[in-house]
């Protein structure tokens, strides 16, 4: 019984200070990134015609 209290409160504070830390770093999704070159098919998502580009 005593272990198992333990067991769940560290559980509590590891899973508090993860979130904290989390919160504070501010790290975005993993499908939320920009690209940081827009290439054709990223260009296509937006939809930018890549052919166009060249005709302005």
């Amino acid at each position: 019984m005593n272990q198992s209290l333990s067991l769940v409160i560290s559980a509590v504070v590891v899973f508090a200070a993860v979130v904290i830390v989390s919160k504070k770093i501010n790290l975005s999704s993993r499908y939320e990134r920009k690209p940081r070159v827009l290439n054709s098919w990223n260009a296509l998502d937006k939809g930018i015609d890549p052919t166009d580009e060249n005709k302005a």
